[in-house]
């Protein structure tokens, strides 16, 4: 191949991703770096003698130390435990369902059609039926006097009993304490996999933050000047339940894909060997599926970070016991004119998403590279 052609080949191949560069360019990146700039004003309206004037950090200081936005605090809160429970059951509830499938089940089919069929409704379709079942006047809570029983009293999405409290004043503790139990976990799995560097890296770096945390420079980071308790709202339960149903189906469909994968000489080897079936599952197709266990956390933690129109559907954007910081940016930007303040938990919430999609993108090229 000449030279001019394969020249050619490279402008045509420039020609035809600009106009795509171009666009991703100015409506996301641009849009992204916009909505950055505003988070660093006051802006508080759109009307034409409105002028915003820079500001620097002092809307995420209110956001994360301020009196009057607590109920932010409690919506990063809110959507931990939101995203912990979510995957948890997700995964769980998938892995179930594909191993059951797995067992060579009559009309596998038409089951396989039923679990996968929530994930094709809109989260507006589920969440207003889900919201019709959990009213606490009827639906689930009248499920007992079909057979004589009193009706439930549980109050569902209104529900503000809480569990799990502790005081945000701790928070840079156990962020600390979770940054070195994840960095003890790096150097432990690059160890087992023969590398050198790597380990010794993370665990430098964990000795560094369990220094810093014992020096006292957790509580040197400025939060709330008095006691503020959050928790796991039980008003939650609800919307977790709704989501795992929707999205369980799709983790079963990549866990039985993965399942399906393994070659069938394996499970014979080891059956023949004298494993049973639950060691042909733990010791070997448990083992195997990790990367698909992987790939579909980052999905589901992707899902719940951003998550607002099932919650917006299910409980309101004015219910504060179930907020997140999608539905609270909804309201603060469109309802309260804050629209700095609202443009600043829009950029929280973006740098949470890249805090779990980024290590992903890397270890995957890495891996493609490495191929």
């Amino acid at each position: 191949m000449s030279l001019s052609s394969i020249n050619r080949d490279r402008l045509s191949a420039v020609l035809v991703l600009l106009p795509s560069v171009i666009l991703l360019a100015i409506f996301v990146y641009g849009f992204i770096g916009r909505t950055a700039y505003d988070s660093l004003t006051d802006w508080e309206g759109v009307a034409e003698n409105v002028q915003a004037k820079f500001i620097g950090m002092d809307n995420y200081e209110k956001l994360f130390t301020g009196l009057l936005d607590v109920r932010f605090r409690q919506s990063l809160v809110n959507t931990f435990f939101f995203t912990l429970f979510f995957m948890l059951g997700c995964l769980g509830l998938g892995m179930l369902l594909a191993i059951l499938l797995d067992q060579g089940v009559r009309f596998e089919g038409v089951f396989r059609l039923i679990f996968l069929f929530p994930m094709s409704l809109s989260f507006i379709v589920s969440g207003t039926v889900w919201r019709w079942l959990f009213n606490p006047r009827g639906g689930i809570n009248r499920l007992p006097t079909l057979i004589g029983m009193d009706p439930l009293k549980t109050r569902w999405l209104t529900d503000r009993e809480q569990l799990l409290r502790f005081n945000w004043q701790d928070t840079p503790k156990m962020v600390a304490v979770a940054v070195i139990l994840a960095l003890v976990f790096v150097a432990w799995r690059y160890w087992r996999r023969g590398g050198k560097w790597v380990p010794a890296i993370a665990a430098v770096l964990a000795a560094l933050v369990l220094a810093w945390v014992g020096s006292g420079g957790a509580d040197a980071i400025k939060t709330v000047e008095y006691e503020e308790p959050h928790g796991f709202n039980i008003a939650l339960v609800g919307l977790i339940i709704a989501a795992v149903w929707q999205m369980s189906g799709y983790t079963m469909a990549m866990y039985l894909a993965g399942i399906r994968g393994v070659p069938d000489e394996l499970r014979e080897a080891a059956r023949v060997d004298g494993a049973s079936e639950f060691q042909v599952y733990r010791r070997i197709i448990l083992p195997m599926l990790q990367p698909i266990t992987l790939s579909a956390m980052i999905v589901l933690g992707h899902i719940s970070l951003k998550i607002f129109d099932l919650i917006f559907v299910m409980a309101g954007p004015d219910n504060a016991t179930t907020d997140v910081p999608g539905t609270l940016m909804f309201t603060t930007s469109f309802r309260a004119n804050q629209f700095a303040k609202g443009a600043g938990i829009a950029v929280v919430m973006l740098v949470m998403v890249t805090v779990v999609i980024v290590p992903y993108l890397v270890v995957t090229l890495r891996s493609e590279t490495e191929l």
